[in-house]
């Protein structure tokens, strides 16, 4: 496949359906997890026009800044802090309607509003979370939920 995204119009959904296979297709048989990350990151970001869209791999119990595209983000979260940490101790994904209201956020950036956070999970632990921000309050839904988790738990394989 080319390093170029086609067919990314329609319903959310319809874009998750189109992006998903050309994701997989992207990766191919690329056995490093950094480049695959960088390129799912940028991928959603360039589909759906997110605010910021990356990874965090657990490193010596903590969540380590991996691949993302955005602005600058917190490079170190504690497990159980925030909406990753959380996501990380909880093995589940949440979705965060207004990122103020979420106890102990961890504000990264001011402009954050909402967050959605799944975990990756390979032999039944997490080794990382994939971060999903967007500029606007509410902004994920059950679509979203679904189609990023089943991407996750593909790409967690590959891991």
């Amino acid at each position: 496949m080319s390093e170029t995204l086609s067919q990314l119009t329609g319903t959310k959904s319809e874009i998750y359906q189109s992006l998903l296979p050309q994701i997989e297709a992207l990766i191919g048989d690329e056995q490093d997890a950094v480049a695959n990350m960088a390129n799912i990151s940028a991928a959603l970001k360039e589909a759906f026009n997110f605010f910021w869209v990356g990874f965090y791999l657990v490193k010596n119990d903590e969540l380590v800044l991996g691949p993302f595209q955005g602005p600058i983000a917190c490079t170190r979260i504690q497990k159980g802090k925030g909406v990753c940490g959380t996501a990380w101790l909880n093995a589940e994904a949440i979705v965060v309607a207004d990122v103020d209201a979420f106890p102990g956020h961890i504000a990264c950036s001011s402009l954050s509003k909402s967050e959605i956070v799944i975990p990756l999970i390979k032999n039944n632990v997490v080794v990382g979370v994939l971060d999903v921000d967007s500029e606007h309050l509410n902004h994920f839904d059950q679509t979203d939920l679904e189609h990023l988790t089943n991407l996750c738990q593909w790409f967690s394989e590959k891991l």
